[in-house]
């Protein structure tokens, strides 16, 4: 059998397993990106969900993000509502610190940021490691998670005894995720980053004029669900 159609007919396979979530190295061998669904499951379904991949749509390229419940019964299914209620289209990879991670999750929309600030999750308990790649929820404290994402562009493993558990994993498209644009550096006062209440207070107006160059979520969308085994 020829690597083309081996691959081919693994792709195929993976499609067909509805029960079964591919990992990471599993979805890098489809032979293309599989498309975005037309519309968005509602919020039920994508609870009742095993694992969900969403797709942010960058300035510099597309990112692919597997959310898996197993990992964050709580963080996930809030992160597939956001992408599904189109809560992070338009939003700037704020906080983008090289080596470190890359942070996002503050609306283009004041009226988003405010409407979604409030809606508090309970902590998740860290069952997976901070490495290279996975996606985990910013919170400035216990059960303070909303919908404030970052990627580990390393191992971080020192934020596992921090309480901050992964929800979900770039499965394609972190070499998208590593040109994401990093020289503003920490937000203000650290550096000369951004500062995330003025961001809250005026949205895209505010980062459009003093930080044209950070990069920018075109639009995020709910490309596959993976059912729960009954």
């Amino acid at each position: 059998m020829t690597p083309p159609l081996r691959a081919l007919l693994l792709g195929v396979a993976l499609l067909a397993m509805g029960a079964c979530t591919p990992r990471a190295t599993d979805v890098a061998t489809l032979p293309a990106p599989l498309p975005a669904l037309a519309t968005p499951p509602d919020s039920a379904t994508l609870a009742d969900a095993d694992s969900v991949l969403v797709r942010f749509s960058t300035t510099k390229g597309d990112i692919d993000v597997m959310l898996r419940r197993g990992w964050a019964p709580h963080g996930a299914p809030r992160v597939a509502q956001a992408v599904a209620a189109g809560y992070y289209d338009g939003a700037r990879f704020f906080r983008a610190l090289r080596g470190f991670v890359v942070q996002w999750g503050l609306a283009a929309d004041t009226a988003a940021t405010r409407a979604w600030r409030g809606r508090r999750l309970p902590d998740d308990t860290v069952r997976e490691s901070n490495r290279r790649g996975t996606v985990t929820f910013a919170a400035g404290g216990p059960n303070t998670r909303t919908v404030q994402l970052f990627v580990n562009l390393r191992d971080n493993a020192r934020l596992d005894a921090m309480g901050f558990a992964p929800v979900g994993e770039v499965v394609r498209g972190m070499d998208v995720v590593d040109a994401l644009h990093t020289g503003y550096g920490e937000g203000a006062p650290a550096g000369k980053g951004p500062t995330q209440q003025r961001i809250g207070a005026e949205g895209e107006a505010y980062l459009a004029k003093d930080f044209p160059l950070l990069d920018q979520v075109r639009a995020a969308r709910v490309v596959r669900l993976y059912p729960a085994t009954r």
